[in-house]
Parts: C-alpha cells; sequence; structure tokens
C-alpha cells in the first residue's frame, strides 16, 4: 500500500514535469522568463545578496513563472473549449496575458530594489576609473 501510494505520488511529480516542459516547448516568453531566471540568479550570486534579498528574488521569479504557466494552460483549455474565434476567449486570454505582464513588472521592480543598491557600488567605481583615464 505503501509503495502504491509513492508511486502515485512520483508520477504526480513526473506529470508536473511534464507540463512545465510543455510550456518551455511551446511559449516562446516562457524562454525569456527562463534567460532573465537565470540572469537574477546569477548576479545575486555574482553580488552575494543576503538570504533575505534572495527571498524576494526567489518569490518574484515565481510569481512570473506561476503567472505564465497559469496563462499557458488557460490558452491551452481556451483553445479546446472554442477552436473558432470568440470574444469571450479573446478576453480571457488577454486578462491572462496581463496578469504575467503585471507579475513581470512587479518582479523588475524587486529586482532593481535588491540588485540595484549593490550594483550601484561597482558601477560607481566603473564610473571613476574612466573619468582618471581621461584626464
Amino acid at each position: 500500500m505503501v509503495t502504491n501510494r509513492f508511486l502515485m505520488r512520483f508520477r504526480s511529480f513526473k506529470f508536473a514535469f511534464v507540463g512545465i516542459w510543455t510550456m518551455l516547448k511551446s511559449q516562446h516568453n516562457a524562454w525569456i522568463h527562463a534567460c532573465a531566471t537565470v540572469s537574477v540568479v546569477g548576479a545575486g550570486i555574482f553580488f552575494g545578496v543576503s538570504a533575505a534579498e534572495w527571498c524576494w528574488l526567489v518569490l518574484a521569479t515565481m510569481a512570473v513563472w506561476t503567472a505564465e504557466a497559469l496563462n499557458t494552460a488557460i490558452e491551452f483549455l481556451a483553445d479546446v473549449a472554442s477552436p473558432d474565434f470568440h470574444p469571450l476567449v479573446k478576453h480571457a486570454k488577454d486578462v491572462a496575458a496581463g496578469a504575467v505582464l503585471i507579475s513581470a513588472i512587479g518582479a523588475v521592480v524587486i529586482g532593481l530594489l535588491v540588485l540595484g543598491p549593490h550594483a550601484h557600488v561597482p558601477l560607481n567605481q566603473w564610473r571613476s576609473i574612466t573619468r582618471q583615464g581621461k584626464t
């Protein structure tokens, strides 16, 4: 009985990973989110952000990925429910896409608030070096 429950749980994780892979294969914007995620993680490691700052970055990243996944699911369901054009389906897709945009804008703001102060120091150092070379 325990083995059966474990196998069922394992299968549910398998389905979840298949869903993520389906999203990556079918949605161009998911690859943009993937590149942004890698960039943010790289910047966080480079700047040595604190644990609290990592929490904000992870939360923002998770919000964007969750919105993108839900948007993809809504699009797939809408296409099955109404293969022909329907104005309400268009509205549903537009609202779902808007949710992704809202979460992405929020993530950019959080990223700037968290990473901006860290980037400010090396940027000022670079500016002072370039100014010294001109004089």
